[in-house]
């Protein structure tokens, strides 16, 4: 089947690419061996090509010099993505860095396929920014832009979870109301819909929210990992008598997978050197000048996450800090992490709710629920699910690729 049109799913932490094909759906392998791969990428000290991937990641481990960046996505919209700045030699924007990314997805593309591809039908959340319209539409605009600058004439967007729907119309009998549940790196989305003959749907109603995975990173972060670099310590005062908090601000950043290559300044070296010098316990700010000054943010994220795994999977899991100071952890249990993930649990029943609400049903007319996105893993997301529509039944997608199926069904129309 001939086609011009492309399919990605751009997400948070993975990308994926597909086509309609023989009836079907062709992903893309756009890693060796792999329909996924981590949006990700990684700049080698002194120039050489950009690594994306799985390679960016495997550079990261190695310890290469460079710099590593990921979590893109979260910044369409803001200030930030236009900024220029000095990275690894050469000036660039992060909207340069995601054109890049987007331009190799597209030649892995064509090169697996032998078609050129002038068209994309690109996932885009149903809200980037729940709280800012104007960050929003923004975001849309600096998308577009991205993939006009990768190299196609026409890029056009269907929120994702309504691509998922298009992929799950059948799952579970296609019997009654269906509801997505798109749990991803940075957005959380919700779609009300109703199966129609060949394999078409209608959607009843939409809604999302920025919540997703990174920000499960993040809180639970901020509650189990940095206390041990500072956060909640107190500073005496450079003149006068008493304590100050030390400020939240830089840890906040430290657990923000976006964020975390920009710290990398003399000014935060030199804010953590200070911190140090007045700190009632300097041991712990040390460890925080440590991670800046080695630049171990981004294993310090993933070492996050690998606990966070393991704690939602039943299990008292560990945040291995040993890579700052030998023999430093962090527990975290299943209650602890129930407990820093309090407020995301009820930002997410509220949006599901309000979905409903949005679509006119109630909850008794929902017959399954689906679940969706990498972050739906989670043991919350299922639990929330099944307490608004206990009578639905609860089924799995294909967790990564449910968008990018649903984007080239579409695009087939």
């Amino acid at each position: 089947m001939q086609t011009n049109t492309l399919a990605i799913d751009f997400g948070t932490s993975n990308s994926a690419a597909a086509l309609a094909w023989e009836g079907g759906v062709f992903r893309v392998p756009v890693e060796e061996g792999a329909e996924t791969l981590p949006t990700a990428v990684f700049f080698p000290e002194g120039g050489g090509s950009m690594r994306i991937g799985a390679k960016a990641g495997a550079a990261l481990v190695a310890g290469d010099e460079g710099r590593y960046m990921r979590a893109l996505k979260s910044v369409l919209g803001v200030p930030l993505f236009h900024e220029s700045r000095l990275i690894e030699g050469k000036r660039r924007t992060l909207a340069d860095v995601v054109a890049a990314f987007i331009a190799e997805l597209k030649a892995r593309a064509e090169a697996a396929t032998g078609q050129r591809f002038s068209r994309a039908l690109s996932g885009r959340p149903v809200r980037f920014h729940s709280e800012d319209a104007g960050k929003d539409a923004q975001a849309e605009v600096d998308l577009r832009g991205c993939y006009l600058a990768a190299g196609f004439d026409e890029v056009e967007f269907l929120a994702e979870p309504e691509a998922a729907a298009w992929a799950c119309a059948g799952m579970g009998g296609a019997e009654g109301l269906g509801l997505i549940v798109d749990i991803g790196g940075g957005t959380s989305d919700f779609t009300v819909f109703r199966s129609e003959d060949a394999g078409r749907i209608k959607v009843l109603a939409s809604h999302g929210i920025r919540l997703g995975g990174t920000d499960f990173d993040r809180a639970i972060s901020m509650a189990q990992a940095m206390p041990l670099l500072g956060l909640g310590s107190e500073l005496r005062r450079e003149m006068g008598a008493g304590l100050l908090p030390v400020p939240r601000a830089p840890f906040g950043d430290l657990a923000t997978w976006a964020k975390i290559p920009f710290l990398y300044t003399p000014e935060t070296r030199r804010m953590a050197a200070d911190l140090v010098k007045f700190a009632v316990e300097p041991e712990r700010l040390e460890r925080f000048a440590t991670v800046l000054e080695l630049e171990l943010g981004h294993e310090l994220a993933f070492a996050v996450e690998r606990g966070k795994i393991t704690a939602n999977g039943g299990a008292a899991g560990e945040i291995a800090m040993g890579f700052i100071t030998p023999g430093l952890a962090a527990g975290v249990t299943a209650e602890e992490m129930g407990a820093a993930l309090g407020v995301a649990r009820e930002a997410l029943r509220e949006a599901m709710g309000e979905t409903l609400a949005l679509a006119g049903v109630g909850a008794g007319e929902v017959a399954r629920v689906i679940l969706v996105g990498g972050s739906s893993l989670m043991g919350l997301v299922g639990e929330e699910a099944e307490a608004l529509c206990p009578g639905a039944a609860q089924l799995r997608s294909e967790a990564f690729t449910a968008v990018v199926d649903g984007l080239a069904l579409a695009a087939r129309g």
